[in-house]
């Protein structure tokens, strides 16, 4: 039995030319750094690299979510304790109670409930409110669409950073009245999708998207790229796996560091990477990712990712399955991609498991089971489910554990063809006979006339 024979996908590159942002981060990820594990290997992941990739609140609940998610005591301890240090640096002191609540005495003293911290953060919050509540009720007196505008945005950055994301996304979207370019509308835009995918309306995304890429003669090429990874979580939120590859393919390297608050460089390609993997066919990988100059951009940033596309594309399944196995754990404490985890290795999986099976004509179970490293009667379970779901047209031989692939039988189609032009050739000929004929005696063959 021999593989396929097509060609292995070029290599990328790692001496590709990269746009400022990507370029910067690869700089930062290439230094040294004492006791540092990448943020995407199998091992106990690295928490304070990987967090160290976003800013604002996705950092802290990123954080809470590897503390609820993680069975590990150590790192669940770490996640906490990063928590509650960048949650001292703002203003929300709903989420600093509940972060202490979650730690509960574990990290000591110096981990406790500051009374004085909350009290004066509440303190300084209502005296914020009324002062942004005078003042737009002064603008709405004077009735200045730019001063009312500025009003509820103030609001809404009042809302957000105090963890009320409900309100601040009522106040930002309430701007929409008042906006008076372009401009304006896309900014309005922006921070409805941030609160949006906070409060895990993607629908409300994806509309802020699409009603932000209305006006593309304000669109700047950070802007573009922000709103295609905004799209894409919204897909992939929705699990349309295809229409989510697809936005993360078209985003443009120029994101860099630029939208920290949401995702990294680093999630475009994983979230990427997986996607098209479990939804583009063959062609469409070759063509979409591998080729893809800009996408490999961001490939670079996590070589797991960009090493398991080339072993899956190069029909390398044992390694493309290790490199998978190796990201799961950390993929599985991913604020967004943990539910479609699961999904989305299934769908690789039998991909790939047609995929090896296509050009053969039988195929010897044993040794398939060795490239996929599972037993026989796991991947004869597999391969049942999928000969059932129609997805491999093939039958099994349980006695002696071969699969035989039922290919059409081409010479007896071949015949069949030939036949059926012989037919269609014959009663064109006659026809075509008749009517020379017809008109040769002159016969015209008329309707009676009605009178």
């Amino acid at each position: 039995m021999e593989a396929d024979d097509e060609a292995a996908p070029t290599p990328m590159s790692d001496e590709t030319t990269m746009p400022n942002g990507i370029e910067e981060l690869k700089e930062e990820l290439l230094q040294p750094r004492s006791g540092r594990k990448s943020a995407m290997s199998g091992e106990q992941m690295d928490i304070e690299a990987y967090v160290a990739l976003y800013s604002g609140r996705t950092k802290v609940l990123r954080l809470l979510f590897i503390a609820e998610q993680c069975e590990n005591q150590s790192m669940q301890q770490e996640a906490l304790r990063m928590a509650y240090d960048d949650i001292r640096k703002g203003e929300d002191s709903r989420l600093y109670r509940q972060v202490v609540q979650k730690i509960d005495g574990r990290l000591g003293p110096h981990y406790e409930f500051d009374q004085s911290w909350a009290y004066a953060i509440d303190r300084r919050a209502e005296q914020r409110k009324e002062k942004l509540e005078n003042e737009l009720n002064g603008y709405r007196t004077n009735l200045i669409k730019e001063s009312i505008r500025m009003g509820y945005t103030d609001f809404g950055d009042f809302y957000y950073a105090h963890g009320q994301i409900g309100e601040a996304f009522k106040n930002y979207v309430r701007t929409r009245d008042y906006c008076t370019t372009s401009k304006h509308v896309i900014q309005m835009c922006l921070n409805a999708i941030l609160t949006s995918i906070e409060l895990g309306e993607f629908a409300h995304v994806s509309y802020y998207v699409s009603k932000a890429e209305q006006t593309p003669d304000s669109l700047d090429p950070i802007t573009i790229a922000k709103l295609r990874c905004a799209a894409g979580l919204a897909h992939l939120e929705t699990k349309k796996y295809k229409l989510a590859a697809r936005k993360f393919l078209e985003t443009g390297p120029e994101l860099g560091n630029n939208y920290s608050e949401v995702m990294a460089p680093q999630d475009v390609a994983t979230y990427g990477g997986l996607c098209a993997l479990a939804s583009f066919d063959r062609t469409e990988l070759k063509n979409k990712v591998i080729d893809n100059i800009s996408f490999r951009n961001f490939l670079e940033l996590v070589p797991e990712v960009r090493e398991l596309i080339n072993d899956f594309y190069a029909s390398r399944y044992a390694s493309c399955l290790d490199h998978l196995e190796n990201l799961k754990p950390n993929l599985l404490l991913d604020i967004h991609l943990h539910d479609h985890v699961e999904p989305l290795y299934a769908q690789i999986r039998h991909k790939a498991i047609i995929q090896y099976t296509h050009p053969f004509i039988s195929v010897d179970l044993p040794t398939m089971a060795c490239a996929f490293k599972t037993t026989v009667p796991g991947l004869q379970k597999e391969l049942e489910a999928l000969i059932a779901d129609n997805q491999i047209q093939a039958r099994i031989d349980s006695q002696n554990k071969i699969l035989y692939a039922r290919h059409a039988d081409q010479r007896n189609s071949t015949f069949q063809r030939a036949l059926q032009t012989g037919v269609e050739f014959e009663r064109e000929v006659r026809a075509m006979l008749l009517r020379a004929n017809l008109i040769k005696l002159e016969h015209n063959q008329r309707g009676s006339r009605k009178l």
